[in-house]
C-alpha cells in the first residue's frame, strides 16, 4: 500500500469506526470484545484490497455481514443466560429521562438471546433498513427465509422482552395498532372499506 492509500485508509478508519463498531456490537448481541474482533478482522481484510475498492463502506459492511455469518455456521449453540426480571412497564419509563436507557438495556439483554442468525436478520433489515432482497443476497439465502427468520425472530423478540410490547399501543393520531412485523405497508392494502 502506497503512502496515500496508507493515508486514504487511516482517515477511513479515523471517521467510520464508530458507525461500524455500533452495527458490530448488534451483530454480536451486545459483546463489545467480540464486535471488536469482528470489525477489527473485517478493517484488516479491507485493508489488503484498499487499492480496489470501490465504496469502502459498503465493502467493510459487507465484510462484517459475512463473518458473522461464518461465525454462526461454525459456532456450537450457547446456552441462554438468566437475567433478572425487567422493570415493570416501560411505558411509564419512557415518560422520564432514564426511559430510553433502560429500553436499549432491555432490547440489548433481548437481543442478546436470539440465535446469531436472528440476530443478524434483524440487523440488516431494521437497524442497516435494507430491504429483504439486499438481506437476502448478503446472507446467501432466499427472500423467503429472510421474511420467515424475521416474522419467527421478532415472534421470539416479543416473547423475551414483552415490556417492548407495550410501547406498541395504538397509534393516537388514527387509532390503529402499528403493524406487527413492521413491513411496508402498501396503499392498496391500508385503505378502509366502508359497507
Amino acid at each position: 500500500m502506497d503512502a496515500q492509500a496508507q493515508e486514504s485508509f487511516r482517515e477511513f478508519v479515523a471517521t467510520r469506526t464508530p458507525a461500524l463498531l455500533k452495527t458490530a456490537v448488534l451483530l454480536s448481541g451486545g459483546d463489545r470484545h467480540a464486535a471488536e474482533d469482528l470489525l477489527q478482522n473485517a478493517l484488516v481484510k479491507a485493508a489488503g484490497r484498499w487499492h480496489r475498492i470501490d465504496d469502502p463502506e459498503a465493502y467493510v459492511r459487507q465484510i462484517l455481514y459475512r463473518q458473522q455469518v461464518s461465525r454462526w455456521r461454525l459456532k456450537w449453540p450457547r446456552r441462554e443466560l438468566a437475567v433478572a426480571e425487567p422493570p415493570e412497564s416501560p411505558k411509564s419509563a419512557v415518560r422520564d429521562g432514564a426511559g430510553a436507557a433502560e429500553l436499549r438495556i432491555v432490547m440489548r439483554a433481548a437481543l442478546a438471546r436470539l440465535t446469531t442468525r436472528q440476530r443478524t436478520v434483524l440487523v440488516l433489515r431494521y437497524f442497516e433498513d435494507l430491504p429483504e432482497a439486499d438481506v437476502a443476497r448478503l446472507l446467501g439465502c432466499s427472500v423467503g427465509t429472510v421474511r420467515s427468520t424475521t416474522h419467527r425472530s421478532l415472534a421470539k423478540l416479543r416473547g423475551l422482552a414483552p415490556e417492548l410490547a407495550a410501547l406498541d399501543g395504538p397509534d393516537p393520531g388514527t387509532g390503529r395498532q402499528p403493524s406487527r412485523d413492521h413491513s411496508p405497508v402498501s396503499p392498496v392494502s391500508s385503505v378502509e372499506v366502508q359497507p
